[in-house]
């Protein structure tokens, strides 16, 4: 049920530690939203963003609950399903850092809980805002390959949690969001290098159509890459989601196959780049953008609680998988989808 009146949606945050301080930020000024305050559990930090962007912090979850309609939430993964639940029970509609919980039963509650207050719950799937994947969208026409890699520098946060959870997840929703239909086999392989959990990890996903897609997720690299590549039967999208960019890679249309085939051709000859656009926008303010209407019955939700609960059970696939190939990580399960 979307929330009633054309006034600003009464907004909060909840968590407001590096991820959370942004939201922070931008809900201040978002149009149609009116940020009422943020709870962060540790007072120094809430002290210091309150300062830092003029915004009242709350000394109680409850208390803010009580004065939103929505809420954001930015806590710990193990700590999702504690404070969406008791927002839900008071029927507020929610926004929530991915993975939407820790566990599919947590998640499946969630959507319980939302489904009878009849409220909305979007998962904060942000890089489906990325300008390049807004780009590519309107070509993409039933990819039969993807082949994606996210590679990043150790960063201490996150690095309780696999990067199966803590990376890999971004780009297991985009494939999903992309190819369309369900997974039907799951394979995978990943080592620990600086932490005790999987910090190196690629998953071969074939969906039911027969598709493929290949995703590839670091976070002890040196340098730091976020690409797709989408192969389908009119051509291949290759998009940089660090920079926004993409290009289209089509056969042309006055191209003589018979020709191609007879004899060596350069690649300009047979293919035309066409690049592709979309308009600026920072990613998680439009993600934001789009909660308010989604909440307020002027959209769709783009990224829904089960299009979060259903990237988290595949990745929860891919770690059991993972357990599976290297039995010295088995009994970490728990510690795997910490965050």
């Amino acid at each position: 049920m979307a929330a009633s009146g054309n006034g600003d949606l009464r907004m909060g945050v909840v968590g407001a530690g590096g991820l959370g301080y942004h939201p922070v930020r931008l809900l201040r000024d978002l149009p149609g939203a009116r940020l009422m305050g943020f709870h962060e559990e540790r007072p120094d930090r809430a002290t210091q963003v309150a300062a830092e962007l003029g915004v009242r912090a709350y000394d109680s979850l409850d208390e803010l609950i009580g004065d939103v309609e929505a809420l954001t939430i930015v806590v710990p993964t193990p700590a999702h399903y504690d404070v969406a639940r008791a927002a839900l029970e008071q029927g507020r509609h929610l926004l929530i850092e991915k993975p939407i919980a820790t566990t599919l039963a947590e998640a499946d509650e969630l959507l319980l809980l939302a489904e009878r207050a009849g409220v909305v719950v979007q998962t904060g799937h942000v890089e489906r805002f990325n300008r390049a994947v807004r780009a590519a969208l309107p070509h993409v026409d039933s990819p039969r390959f993807v082949e994606s890699d996210r590679l990043a520098p150790f960063n201490p946060r996150g690095s309780d949690v696999a990067v199966v959870l803590d990376l890999m997840i971004h780009d297991i929703d985009l494939v999903r969001t992309l190819v369309g239909g369900g997974v039907r086999d799951v394979s995978a392989t990943g080592v620990p290098v600086l932490t005790p959990f999987v910090d190196i990890a690629n998953a071969r996903l074939i969906f039911d159509s027969g598709a493929v897609a290949n995703i590839t997720a670091s976070r002890v690299s040196r340098e730091r890459l976020r690409k797709i590549r989408l192969f389908q039967r009119n051509g291949y999208i290759s998009l940089d989601l660090a920079t926004g960019t993409g290009i289209f890679y089509r056969l042309r249309a006055d191209v003589d196959l018979t020709e191609l085939a007879s004899a060596p051709l350069e690649l300009e000859a047979f293919v035309e780049a066409v690049p592709i656009d979309a308009p600026e926008g920072e990613p998680l303010k439009l993600e934001f953008a789009s909660f308010v209407d989604a909440v307020r019955g002027r959209s769709p939700v783009v990224a829904s609680g089960r299009d979060g609960r259903d990237a988290l059970e595949i990745a929860l696939r891919i770690v059991r998988e993972i357990e599976r190939t290297l039995p010295a990580l088995r009994g970490a399960g728990a510690g795997a989808i910490r965050g």
